[in-house]
């Protein structure tokens, strides 16, 4: 018997989007949980040899030198100290010239942050929150649109490799006949079909991760040669730095000398750090968009034929009388809805007004770069009916699909897979 009493219109105390953001929430904590475990079973034991070592080393040379425990706490503070303002051991290049400076101010606006450079003075201190405010800002508004034109480059890449593969199978005979009739019949009508295709996002998840490696792997192998790094610490300072995690612990471009044409290598490693930090970034809101659609599938296995309030929501059949499998949403292959599709049915459903795509497909271009455009403006319409005590109310769609608002890349995303992932 469907349900009647309207408890299951996402109005209740935990609707979809509540239930999928504490859902993230706990597996956010776990997965802290898990790493904290992982990283204490394999650095502690390191952590513990190292400060023994440490205590021998500190008492030998206390009793070799004569010095009071003290002094000799006193004199590492010191040096503590210089070490915050960029005085080490070895011979390093200049932190607070023009070149030194430049660099500081990369990783500041990039908020990358290494450490290894921090302003001492309090002039420096207020400057800098006021420069990084607006420096982070714009910088992340670059990597937004920097973001918008690769996945553009790379829509038009698939849908030409596509439209190459269409034609190659176009050409092929079909059922023994001869090959001068296309399956899709007179009319032009795999034309249509090529111009309202749209990429999957899992191969733009796939593409941004090989360019990201491939990035990685060509900076690590000058990191190697021109810093004497091994191969995988170079790795794993590619990752620190371009995920903008930022660590500190390894720095590039820091030495005064370097053996071959230091400006060239100091040219190289800005632009590897800038191509690295775009393409990981890229890759984080593409990948947080399908952690997002598997959120998606776990909450409808989850949901089950039982509403939240304990009555039973499903229809003839367990399915639900209002709602339909959704086409944009990640379930196992033998899950998902086996449809063959006409061109003619396909170009209904690329239609404006119905706004439903094709499972695991992503969007157009052009409404991609409109979405853009109109999402500041949703989002202060959002906040003046908050101010307003008129909180906006999901409709339907929005409340299925999982795909709400926002600001930047993502929130550009998300406002147009809204409309792509509209329930059938």
């Amino acid at each position: 018997m469907p349900c009647r009493s309207g408890c299951c219109s996402g109005i209740g105390p935990l609707n979809e989007d509540n239930a999928r953001f504490l859902m993230l929430a706990l597996f956010i904590i776990l997965y802290l949980f898990c790493g904290a475990a992982v990283f204490s079973a394999l650095e502690q034991p390191k952590e513990r040899e190292a400060k023994e070592r440490w205590v021998q080393r500190f008492e030998h040379f206390s009793q070799k030198y004569n010095l009071s425990e003290k002094e000799l706490n006193n004199f590492l503070r010191n040096y503590e100290e210089a070490n915050v303002a960029g005085i080490r051991v070895d011979t390093i290049r200049p932190r607070w010239d023009f070149t030194g400076a430049f660099y500081f101010v990369g990783t500041v606006v990039s908020t990358i942050g290494f450490g290894m450079t921090t302003p001492a003075t309090i002039g420096g201190k207020v400057f800098l929150m006021f420069y990084g405010l607006l420096g982070c800002a714009a910088t992340i508004l670059f990597f937004n649109l920097f973001l918008e034109r690769v996945i553009t480059v790379i829509a038009f890449a698939l849908k030409f490799c596509h439209e190459h593969s269409s034609r190659g199978k176009a050409a092929l005979p079909h059922n023994g006949r001869g090959g001068g009739h296309s399956s899709e019949g007179p009319g032009g009508g795999r034309g249509e079909g090529l111009a309202g295709w749209k990429p999957s996002v899992y191969c733009v998840m796939l593409i941004l991760g090989v360019a990201a490696i491939l990035v990685s792997c060509c900076a690590s192998a000058m990191y190697s040669a021109a810093e004497g790094w091994a191969y995988l610490d170079s790795l794993y300072f590619c990752f620190v730095a371009f995920s903008t995690i930022g660590f500190g612990d390894m720095v590039s471009s820091q030495r005064a000398l370097y053996e071959g044409p230091a400006t060239a290598y100091r040219l190289g490693n800005f632009l590897f750090i800038l191509t690295g930090v775009c393409c990981i970034y890229s890759l984080f809101n593409v990948i947080s968009i399908v952690i997002k659609q598997v959120l998606n599938w776990l909450l409808r296995r989850l949901e089950g034929p039982w509403c939240r309030c304990g009555c039973p929501c499903s229809g003839p059949g367990g399915h639900h009388p209002h709602r339909h499998p959704r086409r944009n949403v990640v379930a196992p292959g033998h899950l998902r809805a086996r449809r063959d599709l006409s061109i003619e049915t396909d170009a209904v459903n690329d239609s404006e007004t119905d706004g439903r795509r094709m499972s695991g497909e992503m969007i157009s271009m052009r409404d991609f770069l409109a979405a853009n455009k109109v999402n500041l403006a949703i989002m202060q319409k959002q906040l003046s009916e908050m101010a307003n005590g008129h909180p906006r109310q999901s409709d339907s769609s929005s409340r299925h699909n999982g795909f709400s608002g926002g600001v930047g890349a993502l929130g550009i995303m998300n406002n147009r897979l809204a409309e792509t992932s509209v329930d059938r």
